[in-house]
Formats: structure tokens, C-alpha cells, sequence
């Protein structure tokens, strides 16, 4: 869960909400949130025990058409604009020091992250175990980062620079809109709180294990971004956190004068350890989905001698490069987070359908109704927050974007049109890449 976001997304969400109290609020809730949801999750996950995450809930509950859409979507745009997303905020922290003055030029920073998505998706491709070994250095880089802004924040907390925490709600947005798009960014900070939900059938008495890591786990994660965000507001007016592109390099700079840079390398080794996780787990959700015909076979195969997923890690990065082209990180986050809980709230939704409609399925670990109910309202407010206040046109076209997986369903997948020239397609790509169907989950 922790990568990029708590070193992106502060600034963005105080700058929205409009106050240091609210944006503690928003950490706190987001974390509350994520928590309630996983509890439904680890109910699914123990009724449905099949891998696949939301997709195969969907599928077993709403039916193959909802199911298309949410891996259409998932597949064309929410991984790749994770991925996009995240290069973003490792390029950011690359750049971060050579412009500490000013902001680094748009053309640079996406320059730096094609060159790290293409370099990571180059690696995963030659060798998995490779870039999983590197995972563990990138961790011990994300844990010190994190360890040293805590630290520093407690001891000048405790030295009495308090006064950034007066008045701490003065100023607030209460409008719709502004909470809405402050939990986008917020909550793309605890993406992967679901992750374990797409490797159920690899869990060991998941009835016990999988709530038992979602507690400990997100409470860990929500009580440090709490920590680091004090810390952030006790070294940082909120004027300078606002305005920061590079919050840690600023917090740095402040903190430990010319070693400050130590900060910059230290978030984007982090992020960039977040990049290499995602076109890790890449391969994953195409596997299941071209195992249940809604994807072409070919995103489900891997390299015949070096046994990568390659023909899925390619077209992520094909279109992961077309996203960052006109994407901005603010902007990717929340149609990121749009999209993500559209489909949430449907997946919670089959949760409440299965309760009511079936309650003799054996369920070795259930929730009361109310936590679903309570956490579908969330979803539905976080899907129209931010078109009820001030509506962009660019909702709409995310929106039309996941139906319009409807219309490539109905000929490609329900009428199986053109499955000759596919299959041609198919074995010429798999000569081309030297790949073959896998015999079990990447």
C-alpha cells in the first residue's frame, strides 16, 4: 500500500479541503474507509474463493457483462494510469532538486517517467525474480523515508512548533466537490488495500488470515500517513506544504538544510519500488480474465524460457505512455479514483445481493449488513461528489468509457465476431514474442 501517494497527494489534499484540521479528517476517514471496505472484501473473499479480486466477484454476482466492463476498464485505463501516476510522482522526486527554486518543466518530468516505465517494464520482462529482489532494497528506502519525516516531526512537535495547528479548521471547504476530489487523492495513498483479495486461492485458512491482516495492516498504514502528515504540517506552514510539487524534498530542505536531497532519492526510490510492484502483479487479473474468454489469450501467456508475462507488461506500457502524455498527476489521480469506486460500489452491491438472495452460502467469516450498506453510500458519494458541485467534461468521458466496454462485449465477446482472424493474430503475436499459454496463474 504504501508507495508514492503519501509523498504526492498531502499537498493536493490540504490545498482542496482548505484547512490542516479538515486534511487529518480526510487521512483519518480515508483509513476508516479502506478499513470497513476490506472487512466486506474478506466476506467475499471467503464466500467466493477464487482469484481475481472485484473481477470475479462481479462476475459470479452482477453477471459477464459488468464483469467486461470492469476489466476493460481496468485493463485500458485504471493500471496503466496507476502506472502513469505513480512514474509521474518518481519523476517529480528525480527532477525535485535541480529546480528547488522553481517548478520543473512538464516536458522533463514525463520525459523521466517514459524512461523509468519503459526501463521497469524492460526488467520485469527479462526477469521477474530480478526485479523482486530489487523490491526489498526499495522497501528499506521507503521505510527510513518514512521513519525520518516521523521523527523529525515528533521531536520539533514536542520542541512546541504547535502553530500550525491553531485555528486548524479555519478556512474549511464544505462543499461536495471539494471533499470528494480531497478523498480521491487521499485514498489513491491506500491503493492495494484489496490486494490480497486477487491471490484468495493461495491463502491459507483465508476465513482467519485475511481480516486478521486487513486490521493490522491498515491501521499500521493509516496511523503512519496520520504521523507523516503532523509532521509535514509541524516543519511546514501550510502555505509551503500547498504550494510544494516535492513535499518530502521541501520537508527536507527544512529539516536537514543542504542534506536535503537524501529526501528527494530516498521518495523516489520509493515510488519507483511502487512501479516495479505494479507491472509485477500486472499479469495477474489478465490471466483470470482471458481464463474466462474476456480477454484475448495472448495477455495471458508468458515467455517460453524466462516464464515472464511479457504480451500483458508490453501493452500496459503501450498504453501507460499514452496516458502520461496528456495526463497530469492531479488529474489521473481522480479518474483513477472515479473509475476505481464505481467499480467498488458494484462489487458491494453483489456482497448485499449474495446476504439477502443467499444466505445458506457456507461463510466461514461474515460482517453485519450495515458495514456494506454503509460503505456502498460511501462509494456512491465518491462517485458523484464531484460531478453534483462542479461537473468537468472529463467525467463524462470516463464515464462513457466504461459503458462503452458494452459495445465491444456484445459483437467480440457474446457473438465471438471475427474469432479467425484473433486466432491468426494470436498464434503470429505468440511467435513473435515466444510466448505460450501458462499453465497456471502468473
Amino acid at each position: 500500500m504504501i508507495g508514492s501517494g503519501i509523498f504526492m497527494s498531502p499537498q493536493t489534499v490540504l490545498y482542496t479541503i482548505g484547512s490542516p484540521g479538515a486534511s487529518l479528517v480526510v487521512w483519518a476517514c480515508c483509513g476508516l474507509l479502506v478499513i470497513l471496505a476490506s472487512f466486506c472484501y474478506a466476506e467475499l473473499g471467503t464466500v467466493i474463493k477464487e482469484s481475481g479480486g472485484e473481477y470475479i466477484y462481479i462476475l459470479r454476482t452482477s453477471g459477464p457483462v459488468i464483469a467486461f466492463m470492469l476489466i476493460f476498464s481496468s485493463v485500458l485505463f485504471v493500471r496503466p494510469a496507476g502506472v502513469a501516476g505513480i512514474a509521474l510522482s518518481f519523476a517529480q522526486y528525480v527532477v525535485a532538486p535541480f529546480y528547488s527554486d522553481c517548478t520543473p518543466p512538464v516536458l522533463l518530468v514525463k520525459s523521466v517517467a517514459a524512461v523509468a516505465i519503459l526501463a521497469l517494464a524492460t526488467v520485469n520482462c527479462l526477469n521477474v525474480r530480478f526485479s523482486m529482489s530489487l523490491q526489498v532494497f526499495f522497501m528499506v528506502a521507503k521505510v527510513l523515508a518514512l521513519a525520518v519525516i516521523i521523527i523529525g516531526g515528533v521531536v520539533m512537535f514536542f520542541k512546541g512548533h504547535t502553530e500550525n495547528f491553531e485555528n486548524s479548521f479555519a478556512n474549511t471547504n464544505t462543499g461536495i466537490n471539494p471533499i470528494g476530489i480531497a478523498f480521491y487523492q487521499g485514498l489513491w495513498s491506500y491503493d492495494g488495500w484489496n490486494n490480497l483479495n486477487y491471490v484468495t486461492e493461495e491463502l491459507k485458512r483465508p476465513e482467519v488470515n485475511l481480516p486478521r491482516a486487513v486490521v493490522i495492516a491498515i491501521s499500521l498504514v493509516t496511523g503512519l500517513y496520520l504521523l507523516v502528515n503532523v509532521s509535514y504540517l509541524t516543519v511546514m506552514t501550510p502555505k509551503e506544504l500547498m504550494s510544494s510539487t516535492a513535499v518530502a524534498v521541501t520537508w527536507g530542505n527544512k529539516m536537514l538544510g543542504s542534506w536535503g536531497w537524501i529526501m528527494s532519492v530516498a521518495a523516489a526510490l520509493s515510488a519507483f519500488g511502487s512501479l516495479n510492484g505494479t507491472f509485477f502483479s500486472g499479469g495477474r487479473v489478465c490471466f483470470v480474465a482471458a481464463r474466462e474468454g474476456h480477454m484475448p489469450d495472448i495477455l495471458s501467456m508468458a515467455h517460453v524460457h524466462r516464464l515472464t508475462p511479457s504480451p500483458a507488461l508490453i501493452f500496459t506500457t503501450i498504453i501507460s505512455l499514452v496516458v502520461l502524455i496528456p495526463g497530469d498527476f492531479q488529474s489521473i489521480v481522480n479518474y483513477f479514483s472515479f473509475t476505481a469506486w464505481f467499480f467498488y460500489g458494484i462489487t458491494l452491491s453483489g456482497l448485499l445481493y449474495l446476504k439477502i438472495k443467499k444466505p445458506e452460502l457456507p461463510r466461514p467469516y461474515e460482517v453485519p449488513i450495515i458495514l456494506p450498506i454503509l460503505v456502498l453510500i460511501a462509494a456512491i458519494f465518491l462517485v458523484l461528489a464531484p460531478i453534483i458541485d462542479n461537473p468537468e467534461i472529463e467525467y463524462l468521458y470516463v464515464t462513457l468509457f466504461i459503458f462503452s466496454g458494452i459495445l465491444v462485449y456484445i459483437p467480440f465477446i457474446h457473438y465471438k465476431l471475427c474469432p479467425n482472424l484473433l486466432t491468426k493474430l494470436t498464434v503470429f503475436l505468440q511467435l513473435l514474442f515466444e510466448v505460450a499459454p501458462a499453465e497456471k496463474n502468473l
